[in-house]
């Protein structure tokens, strides 16, 4: 996009294939992980219950291979716009752990690829949650050559056109939970052990607060 953000176009087709694997076999994957470690995980996606509801975009403006402003079809992506956190939070409450696959609602009742990043930030804000961890495949966000242990909100907002492509998503997503009131979010390894720990204990990660 002319924001420098990357995302992904997906058309009726592919929608379809991207709800099998995604509600099905990598949400089903990641539940029985879950599960062998004694966590009672429960798979859902963003679509049952109007968990996640979103807005298709219908045009798409984008920047081609030869730096040419061009609006396109907008597919089957979409913005969320509403979290329903009633089921979420009886699941919770009665300490469950909720796995969500991205995939929301949209206003014609149409399936509709959403941001897995943006998503969890949005439920995040609308749990009231503490905590964001975004797990990845490096230790945080690099600025100059050298990973960072914290930015400020407002700094990691101004980087969002110049961060490279995967983690300009995860730094939004990062502001977005921060701006919807959840005090940090952190951007860690998911390579290492206990990674949830480490990022949670800022033993490892970029930290994104309002300070």
């Amino acid at each position: 996009s002319p924001s420098g953000i990357r995302s992904r176009y997906t058309d009726k087709e592919t929608v379809g294939i991207y709800t099998m694997v995604m509600a099905g076999r990598i949400n089903k994957a990641i539940v029985q992980q879950l599960l062998s470690h004694g966590l009672p995980a429960v798979g859902l996606a963003g679509i049952d219950g109007q968990i996640l509801r979103a807005k298709r975009k219908k045009r798409l403006l984008i920047i081609d291979e030869r730096g040419r402003k061009r609006i396109i079809e907008g597919g089957y992506t979409g913005k969320i716009t509403d979290v329903n956190t009633r089921i979420l939070s009886l699941l919770l409450e009665n300490g469950y752990l909720p796995v969500i696959a991205p995939i929301a609602l949209g206003e014609e009742n149409e399936l509709l690829n959403v941001d897995s990043d943006r998503a969890a930030a949005n439920i995040a804000g609308a749990l009231k949650a503490e905590s964001l961890v975004l797990l990845t495949d490096v230790q945080g966000v690099m600025i100059d050559g050298k990973y960072v242990k914290k930015i400020p909100m407002r700094e990691a907002e101004s980087l969002l056109s110049t961060i490279g492509p995967g983690m300009d998503k995860k730094l939004l997503a990062s502001v977005e939970a921060v701006k919807s009131g959840v005090k940090e979010a952190v951007i860690s390894s998911g390579f290492v052990d206990a990674p949830v720990t480490n990022a949670l204990n800022h033993t490892l990660g970029t930290v994104i607060a309002i300070e």
